[in-house]
């Protein structure tokens, strides 16, 4: 077992050595073929687990699986498409499942919206994510873990205007605005598997600043800028260490409902994972409650917590 201290902090650096045998336990990460998402999947592999490889890319995916040993499959999963969520839902109907990772996401990309007309960020970082989560809620045994970022502190969730129809778009104000809203999302529903005598458990976590694709994709000047940050071992660490947040929130068995994993250095850009903190904003119960009724508008499913 893998002990806490005092204040809930590990009691040691915490590796992906440390996670136990995982033999028999299944794991959805979504966005499994590359980044944190491959290198969180792989560790799981390692350990026995079964992991599902939900990703939009199928040949991508099966590329990804071609490297790493274990038991593993391919499920398509296009986050940014509700109707993708409920056919990849609906291949899974019959399962039991241990844990859900909500890894898959873009990052400060182009104004564009989804099929189903919403701002591109929003719809695949926060809506997919709470419809999957909706529908496989059932068949889950442990946990939900939902991937954030430290930019959600830079977040201004605009409940009114999601899709940035009556303000300015600009890529990082919807990119932060979305980690925000994931984060509430996963306090949100702790909070309701609580109130509903649920032994599932929510939690979230961040990768810090860790070197992956996200940071080509902003079609900027930034993705320049960020390719020479990633090259600099003091600025950027690798998708393998920035997957352990992401590990450390899906496997300690002893980690209560609603922890924010993150690095341990300074200003969590690197490092081992701790529970962390995070801003007033997304504390914010009434935000979060409007947060959940129009998540389950616009994705057009009633969210209900099992007991």
């Amino acid at each position: 077992m893998i002990r806490l201290g005092a204040k809930g902090e590990p009691s040691a650096k915490w590796t992906a050595e440390d996670i136990p045998d995982q033999s028999g336990r299944v794991f959805v990460v979504t966005g499994a073929n590359s980044g944190i998402g491959f290198e969180a999947a792989k560790a799981l592999c390692a350990k026995g687990a079964h992991v599902v490889f939900a990703c939009r890319n199928v040949a991508k995916a099966d590329e990804a699986r071609a490297l790493v040993p274990g038991s593993h499959e391919t499920r398509a999963l296009d986050l940014s498409d509700l109707d993708s969520v409920r056919a990849f839902a609906d291949g899974v109907s019959d399962w039991r499942i241990e844990t859900l990772v909500n890894n898959a996401g873009i990052m400060a990309v182009p104004r564009a919206t989804s099929a189903q007309g919403y701002e591109l960020q929003f719809a695949t970082n926060v809506l997919g994510h709470f419809l999957l989560t909706n529908l496989l809620l059932p068949r889950l045994t442990d946990r939900v873990v939902t991937l954030s970022s430290g930019v959600h502190r830079a977040g201004r969730l605009d409940l009114g205007d999601p899709n940035f129809e009556g303000r300015r778009y600009t890529p990082w104000a919807a990119y932060s605005q979305s980690k925000l809203a994931d984060l509430m999302f996963a306090y949100e529903l702790q909070r309701r598997l609580t109130a509903a005598g649920s032994r599932l458990r929510s939690v979230a976590a961040h990768p810090g600043y860790t070197a992956t694709n996200l940071q080509s994709k902003t079609q900027t000047y930034q993705d320049r800028i960020m390719a020479v940050g990633n090259k600099i071992p003091l600025i950027a660490q690798s998708a393998a260490m920035g997957a352990l947040p992401t590990l450390y929130a899906a496997i300690v068995p002893d980690l209560p409902g609603g922890t924010y994993v993150g690095p341990d250095s300074f200003r969590e850009l690197r490092g081992h994972p701790r529970p962390v903190g995070s801003s007033a904003a997304s504390h914010d119960r009434t935000a979060a409650a409007g947060l959940w009724d129009l998540c389950e508008r616009l994705t057009g499913q009633p969210f209900t917590v099992p007991t």
